[in-house]
């Protein structure tokens, strides 16, 4: 089961070029923008944890947790309007490490940059030299991005999703 320290995305990723501070998808050529999240965004992002990770969704509760409760970096991607991705991190300073959390794109945005986009948006706000993220085995896509923006393999919590699947633990330090 995934909780609030422990992250999963069912995304995958191309690069995007800077126009004007927002990030223009080079596949589709949206304009995503990265933008704060908050409690106003419980609704969509409950159909988002739901269209993203139909396994192991979180509850309500948590959800309202990520999007309120301090210490928590959290953004979503935003197109046109409409919140496509999300992102939180838990950032615990005097440990100098911040757990991704949750990290989701809906499948249809997904494979356009965005979830890279969300990534490097979270990362920079983190004031921790450690960040730490679990993602399932078989989420590829995911652990390519990961890899190619300096995670690497350094645990494996194994059984550690509802249906028994094990999560890889990863790392990046800066």
């Amino acid at each position: 089961m995934r909780s609030p320290l422990a992250a999963s995305c069912a995304c995958s990723y191309r690069q995007n070029m800077a126009v004007n501070g927002t990030l223009v998808s080079a596949e589709s050529h949206s304009r995503v923008v990265i933008e704060q999240a908050s409690w106003r965004d419980l609704n969509i992002l409950r159909r988002l944890e739901q269209a993203c990770f139909p396994k192991d969704a979180w509850p309500l509760w948590d959800l309202i947790g990520v999007l309120t409760l301090p210490n928590v970096v959290r953004l979503k991607a935003v197109i046109e309007g409409s919140m496509v991705g999300f992102i939180a991190a838990d950032v615990r300073p005097s440990e100098h490490i911040a757990w991704i959390a949750t990290i989701g794109v809906f499948p249809e945005h997904q494979s356009k940059g965005t979830g890279r986009a969300l990534l490097l948006a979270c990362e920079a706000q983190l004031v921790v030299p450690t960040i730490r993220l679990s993602v399932r085995a078989s989420n590829l896509a995911a652990i390519q991005l990961y890899l190619s923006e300096g995670y690497r393999k350094i645990d494996v919590w194994y059984g550690y999703y509802q249906d028994g699947e094990d999560g890889l633990v990863m790392e990046k330090q800066r």
